[in-house]
């Protein structure tokens, strides 16, 4: 298995901001994240700790999201991700210190809102 490096600097505790997924799951990774971009992502906004994604609650888009993020918890530890959900959207909380608030803040720069609802 190879590990797929976003970085190769620390969190700022010692720990490698890096991805253990392997090339071809790094690849599925992003292309759910691009799918889910494109039919749901409302806003993305860095934050002074990392990111934040915002989506409209279309039907699986919770869902969807959820499970990229369990993939994400388990693939790149340096970052704390956090989903939360209210009737008018879904959003993504992503944190870390250090390089990996760097790393946060380029690793999603390719995803771009989809239309507005009812347009596209």
């Amino acid at each position: 298995m190879t590990t797929q490096q976003r970085t190769t600097d620390t969190d700022g505790g010692g720990a490698p901001v890096a991805c253990t997924l392997t090339t071809a799951g790094l690849a599925e990774q992003t292309g759910r994240w691009e799918r889910l971009a494109e039919r749901a992502l409302t806003e993305s906004a860095q934050t002074e700790r990392g990111l934040r994604l915002s989506f409209r609650p279309e039907p699986g888009a919770e869902e969807e999201l959820r499970q990229l993020v369990a993939v994400e918890n388990e693939c790149c530890r340096w970052a704390t991700w956090t989903v939360q959900a209210s009737a008018g959207r879904i959003v993504l909380d992503v944190r870390s210190t250090g390089d990996g608030i760097a790393a946060l803040h380029t690793m999603f720069t390719g995803l771009h809102p989809a239309p507005p609802a009812g347009r596209g």
